[in-house]
C-alpha cells in the first residue's frame, strides 16, 4: 500500500461517530492493502513502471463507480490546483515505482516494515524544510524508528553482518524501500498541503489519473506482455488498491485518526503469514525486531499528536468566551 493513499483518506475530517465501525473498516482495508501487495510481488518480472500503472489505472474503476453511486463525480474533477497536483503525482509515482520494485527483492514483510518508516520522516522533513515545533518526546520517538529501520537494513547493506553485500539484488531492494518511504513522506507533506483548498475526492481522482498518465512515460523502457495470469493479479491489485482505498477513507469518517492508524500495523502479521505460505518467506529476528521498534515509534507519534489535539481544543475552549 502506498503512503500517499492513506494521507488521501485521512484528509476528510473524522467525525467520530462510531469508532468499531471505522476500526473494522480500517483493518479490513489493510486486508485489501496487503492483498494487493502480493498480487504485485507475484508478478516479479513485470517492470515497476507497468506495475504502477495496472496498480493506478484499475483503481480508478471502484473509485469512480462508488463517487457515481454517491453523486459526488463531479468532485473527483474539481480543483483549484492542477499543478499540486501534478507535483504530488510525480513524487507519488516515483515512491510506488521503487516500493513496488523492492517488492520483487525483497520478502514481503520486510518490504513493508521499512515502509512504516515514512511517517517517522514525515516528523523530521515538517521540522527541517517547514520549522514546524518538534519536542523532545516526538524526536525521541522518531530516533528509535529510524534505529528499527537501520536494524532492519543492515544485513542487507554490509558484509560484516555476513548479509548481502551493497549491489546485490536484496541490497538495492532494502535501498529502494527507503527511498520509497523517503518519497511518500514528501507526498503526504504535498497532500497535507493540498487539504486546504482540494476536496478528499480530488485529490484521490486526480492522483489515480496523474500516476496512470505518469506510469506510461516508462512504457520505451521494457513494458513486458502479461501472461494471462500476471495480466489477472495486475488488474486485481487495481482493483484491490481501489476497494481499499475506499475502505480506507470510509474509516477515517467514523474514529478518530488516533484511534485508526495503529490498525496498520496488523499488515505486519498479514504479511508474515501470507510471506510465508505464498512465497516461503520466513522472517529473521532482525526484521522482527526492527518493525517492532519502528511500530512503537510510530504508536508514540500517533499518541504525542492525539494528546497535542486535544490539549489545543482544550485551549480553545478555555479561550473562547
Amino acid at each position: 500500500m502506498s503512503a500517499p493513499d492513506k494521507i488521501a483518506a485521512q484528509a476528510s475530517p473524522a467525525r467520530a461517530t462510531n469508532p468499531m465501525r471505522g476500526i473494522m473498516l480500517k483493518v479490513v482495508s489493510v486486508f485489501f492493502f496487503v492483498g494487493m501487495a502480493t498480487m504485485l510481488k507475484a508478478t516479479q518480472t513485470v517492470p515497476s513502471g507497468q506495475m504502477v500503472f495496472f496498480r493506478s489505472f484499475f483503481a480508478l474503476l471502484p473509485v469512480l463507480a462508488y463517487l457515481g453511486w454517491k453523486g459526488r463525480l463531479g468532485n473527483a474533477f474539481s480543483t483549484k490546483r492542477p499543478v499540486g497536483h501534478i507535483l504530488r503525482g510525480l513524487v507519488g509515482v516515483a515512491s510506488m515505482s521503487l516500493g513496488f520494485f523492492a517488492l520483487t527483492r525483497l520478502p514481503l514483510p520486510e518490504a513493508t516494515a521499512i515502509s512504516y518508516a515514512a511517517p517517522l520522516l514525515i516528523v523530521i522533513f515538517s521540522a527541517v524544510l517547514l520549522n514546524e515545533r518538534v519536542h523532545f518526546y516526538r524526536w525521541t520517538a522518531v530516533v528509535f524508528g529510524l534505529v528499527g529501520v537501520v536494524i532492519i537494513l543492515w544485513p542487507r547493506l554490509t558484509v560484516f553482518s555476513g548479509g548481502a553485500a551493497l549491489g546485490d539484488a536484496e541490497a538495492v531492494g532494502a535501498l529502494a524501500a527507503f527511498l520509497a518511504a523517503v518519497l511518500s513522506a514528501f507526498a503526504m507533506m504535498a497532500v497535507r498541503n493540498l487539504v486546504h483548498t482540494e476536496r478528499t475526492e480530488a485529490i484521490v481522482t486526480y492522483f489515480f489519473v496523474s500516476a496512470s498518465v505518469l506510469s506510461l512515460l516508462t512504457l520505451p523502457f521494457g513494458w513486458i506482455w502479461p501472461t494471462p495470469e500476471q495480466a489477472a493479479l495486475l488488474v486485481g491489485a487495481g482493483f484491490f488498491g481501489g476497494i481499499g482505498q475506499l475502505l480506507m477513507t470510509s474509516s477515517y469518517r467514523h474514529a478518530d485518526m488516533s484511534v485508526i492508524a495503529p490498525f496498520e500495523y496488523v499488515s505486519l502479521i498479514l504479511t508474515i503469514v501470507l510471506g510465508y505460505f505464498i512465497f516461503a518467506d520466513v522472517p529473521t529476528l532482525t526484521m522482527i525486531l526492527g518493525a517492532l521498534i519502528i511500530i512503537g515509534s510510530g504508536i508514540a507519534v500517533i499518541l504525542r499528536e492525539h494528546r497535542l489535539g486535544l490539549d489545543r481544543v482544550k485551549s480553545k475552549e478555555a479561550n473562547t468566551p
